[in-house]
């Protein structure tokens, strides 16, 4: 069978006037995952990745170690959702949850959890690029696309949102539950899957071995 590896970029710029940029932790985060991809001796024969910079940062510091033997496309079905905008959307009718400023990280979880949830159950339509259905939809096409590909190990970069659709279109959860595997699926976490033309089977959700000795546990992150 084929094998799919799922990766989350690396950490993002939150707070930042460009969200859309990896932060230097981002960049390191992903360099050690290609240095941990080579000292496996694991190769790519294709490599996607939405329009985002930070998917093409992220593949960039991958493959700075990894090997790729083939091509690398970019497929905008992997993109984000417009988190940015279901947020404004959701404040738009409960202004009272506008959060202080200056607030804790854990405040935008919860808002955006609760945006999330709006959005998924159609309560949110005004002002969005896209509905839920959409979103989902095009995450199906990009994985569609893999199947079609005649590739043996695929590397996909991606985001948090793409990677919990991709698991809910496979084991039939809900929503809700998708929402819950996106806030926690980690930067650079390893999300992967042995498939074939009748489809996905998961091997490993959020790994992020390349993280974990003590001396790398403060890169592990969530934005």
């Amino acid at each position: 069978m084929a094998e799919l590896f799922l990766i989350r970029h690396g950490q993002a710029s939150f707070g930042s006037d460009d969200y859309d940029q990896l932060s230097d932790i981002g960049v390191k985060q992903s360099q050690l995952l290609g240095q941990h991809f080579d000292s496996l001796g694991q190769s790519f024969d294709l490599c996607v990745t939405g329009s985002m910079k930070r998917h093409h940062q992220t593949a960039d510091g991958i493959l700075k170690f990894a090997k790729l033997d083939g091509e690398r496309l970019e497929h905008k079905g992997w993109n984000e959702f417009d988190f940015e905008s279901v947020i404004k959307a959701y404040l738009t009718q409960n202004p009272s949850e506008t959060p202080a400023t200056g607030a804790p990280r854990a405040v935008y979880y919860r808002l955006l959890k609760s945006a999330m949830h709006d959005w998924s159950t159609g309560k949110l339509t005004q002002g969005l690029p896209e509905t839920w259905d959409a979103f989902t939809g095009r995450v199906d096409d990009a994985r569609q696309a893999i199947l079609n590909a005649d590739c043996k190990r695929v590397l996909v970069a991606t985001s948090g949102g793409a990677i919990a659709i991709k698991l809910m279109l496979l084991l039939g959860v809900s929503a809700g539950q998708a929402i819950d595997f996106n806030l926690q699926i980690k930067n650079t976490s390893v999300n992967h899957f042995f498939f074939s033309k009748k489809g996905f089977q998961l091997s490993t959700f959020n790994g992020i071995s390349h993280l974990e000795s003590e001396q790398r546990k403060h890169l592990i992150t969530y934005s």
